[in-house]
């Protein structure tokens, strides 16, 4: 009797023990879908509101040919998302899982959203405009929106933006524009670098003044890929790091990498981050992707040049890059995003097509120096889910996002992962 009850002692100090290190809210509850299931969604988006909680936002159909965009808000780290929120003056947003709408907020909590719409015309029936709506109340009510560029009878194609916090507390962002800098307004800055081609789009960027949104602009560079993200990315002593696809020497498409330390100012001379020498007459719509930690900066791209599929590299400087390494030899492995914890842990997301004709979503974990320690996938393979994003969450938690499709129709699911398991 004695050891009996001895024994029960014992099976309920393991069952406390396990229950404190586990806790319910640790254990993550599986993919759920988070758009509404009466439309199509897609264009997962993830960011932090100024408290630091995970907001997820995606393109949502709510009726024919008429979408807005989306957005809700985790009390939970990211294992659970409710009270989904529409952004009225979302009004003809374009639905592009490359070309991402997304929300922002600042320290104050206001809120700012760029998002897509078409624009075609008959020299490009595939251009389109950037368009943004502020909210000053938590999200009741949004501003009307206006065209991102302040110049706007000199833009017709604004696409492919990323968009930051700065540290002087305003909002940071930088797009593909179809203005050469003959067409550009000549109070602009002009920024021409000799020798560089003039094929593919220009890079401008532009910050907030406090409420009145975006009023100045400088163009960066003068050649990029035209449908490829680009990437903002501040580290913590401040400087602003800008990556994007660009066109060198006429036709490599490959990753470069340009430093702010004024705020978007002035940024340094590119510089590629590996020299893979991709001659390619196309884009690829796969743009880079980046994060930092202690260890320097973390950087993730798509190339078929000297090799195929998606690589990484890192950087402790931002001018000295570490040779790439292999990520998934795989060329349909597409759309990295990186990620890193608080603890510095670095994760990597991708799309890549299986031998049964759909996508699915890897996921590759490195350590805070960038060192490879595990490589799968998160979804089945008879499932298709592509345009995956991913967010820190919790010391060790990612929670990722994406497009999932079921023949004609997709919808938006996102799923929490403890990265030290």
């Amino acid at each position: 009797m004695k050891k009996a009850s001895f024994l029960l002692v014992i099976v309920t100090l393991i069952i406390s023990a396990y229950r404190f290190s586990n806790p319910s809210s640790d254990i993550s509850p599986g993919p759920r879908m988070i758009s509404l299931p009466k439309g199509d969604a897609s264009g997962a988006y993830l960011t932090t509101d100024q408290s630091g909680n995970p907001v997820l936002s995606w393109v949502q159909k709510v009726s024919t040919d008429q979408y807005k965009l989306y957005y809700a808000v985790s009390k939970d780290g990211g294992r659970s998302f409710s009270g989904s929120k529409e952004i009225s003056a979302s009004r003809g947003i374009y639905p592009h899982d490359e070309n991402l709408s997304k929300i922002i907020y600042k320290k104050n909590g206001d809120m700012l959203s760029i998002f897509a719409v078409s624009n075609p015309s008959k020299e490009n029936k595939y251009a389109g405009l950037l368009y943004y709506t502020q909210s000053f109340d938590k999200g009741a009510t949004w501003t009307e929106a206006k065209q991102l560029s302040p110049a706007k009878s000199y833009s017709n194609d604004e696409r492919y933006f990323d968009m930051t916090l700065l540290p002087d507390g305003e909002i940071g962002v930088v797009w593909l524009d179809s203005r050469k800098p003959a067409q550009a307004n000549q109070h602009h800055h002009e920024g021409h670098h000799e020798g560089m081609s003039m094929e593919g789009s220009a890079l401008y960027f532009s910050k907030t003044e406090q409420k009145e949104g975006f009023v100045n602009e400088t163009r960066v560079a003068e050649s990029t890929c035209q449908c490829c993200r680009t990437k903002l990315f501040v580290d913590k002593t401040g400087k602003l790091h800008l990556t994007y696809r660009a066109i060198l020497s006429d036709s490599i498409r490959d990753m470069v990498h340009s430093l702010s330390a004024d705020n978007g100012q002035t940024f340094s001379p590119a510089t590629r981050i590996s020299a893979d020498n991709w001659v390619i007459r196309g884009c690829p719509h796969t743009g880079p992707t980046m994060t930092g930690n202690e260890n320097g900066m973390h950087f993730a791209w798509y190339t078929m040049g000297s090799g195929k599929g998606i690589f990484y590299c890192n950087s402790k400087d931002g001018q000295n890059f570490s040779t790439r390494q292999s990520i998934s030899a795989s060329a349909s492995a597409k759309h990295p995003q990186i990620a890193a914890s608080p603890n510095g842990q670095l994760a990597v997301v991708w799309d890549e097509l299986t031998e049964e004709g759909n996508f699915r979503i890897g996921l590759q974990t490195r350590s805070d120096g960038g060192k490879l320690l595990k490589t799968g996938f998160i979804t089945a393979a008879n499932t298709n889910a592509t345009h995956p994003v991913a967010l820190a969450s919790g010391q060790a938690g990612l929670l990722i996002a994406y497009t999932k499709k079921d023949g004609d129709h997709s919808q938006v699911f996102y799923d929490f992962k403890q990265l030290n398991r």
